[in-house]
């Protein structure tokens, strides 16, 4: 029995109509740690539950039912599609190159290299919320990541007082975001330069609470707000 051959029968436990709905909203029923990655997966790549499946050569409802459950244990073939369908791995899927560095795959054999316009450099900026904070200091510069949040074309985060990230309020900085595919060898970059400034008005952080959809990780009170104004945007594509 193939694996497409399994996938069509193991869509049992969750047959019923299924709709198209925007990738987005799947993320957030998605929970095991195999759903949420799917989930994820989709979203990076702009696709529907249904439009997945499709590629993958499968019933929708089965794509639901291993987003939604988490103990759905797919077989090989199954994931092998789902993979190639996702233009990823099933290491990937799976989460075993969770604690691997990026970037230890093969160059392409033809790789090409494209400079982002400021437009595309943007849209990927405000997709993410993790980027990496350069902070000057008097013994070097210090990278850190951040969860940030895109608002108004400004750049902006949460930290505590004292923090390496709050050290930025008064300086020129430099902010950068990133995607790595090892398993297509590809990706890109981008790169944002400006001055960093504290948030103290009030009525400005409420207003930045309420437009912020990326929390910090790191938990704890996290009472200074950062803004970073984009003086410069800068950005770069490795395609294969």
């Amino acid at each position: 029995m193939t694996g497409r051959t399994r996938a069509r029968t193991a869509a049992a436990p969750s047959a019923g109509a299924v709709t198209d709905a925007p990738a987005e909203v799947d993320t957030r029923t998605a929970l095991g740690d195999l759903g949420r990655r799917l989930a994820a997966r989709r979203l990076q790549l702009g696709l529907t539950r249904r439009q997945a499946a499709t590629r993958a050569g499968m019933a929708a409802s089965y794509l639901r039912y291993l987003e939604e459950h988490p103990g759905a244990a797919p077989g090989t073939g199954a994931l092998m599609n789902l993979a190639e369908a996702l233009e990823t791995t099933v290491t990937e899927l799976t989460g075993g190159g969770v604690d691997l560095p990026p970037g230890t795959g093969r160059a392409g054999r033809a790789p090409e290299f494209t400079k982002l316009r400021p437009s595309e450099c943007r849209t990927l900026l405000a997709m993410h919320g993790v980027g990496r904070l350069a902070v000057p200091t008097p013994s070097g510069p210090v990278i850190v990541p951040v969860n940030y949040t895109v608002v108004d074309g400004a750049i902006v985060f949460r930290t505590a007082r004292g923090a390496t990230p709050s050290l930025a309020a008064g300086l020129h900085v430099a902010f950068e975001v990133d995607r790595i595919d090892d398993a297509f060898s590809q990706g890109w970059s981008v790169l944002v330069r400006g001055p960093a400034r504290a948030v103290t008005d009030r009525h400005e952080q409420l207003r930045l609470a309420e437009r912020a959809y990326s929390m910090p990780w790191a938990g704890g009170p996290r009472s200074v707000w950062v803004r970073i104004d984009p003086f410069t945007i800068t950005g770069r594509r490795i395609t294969v």
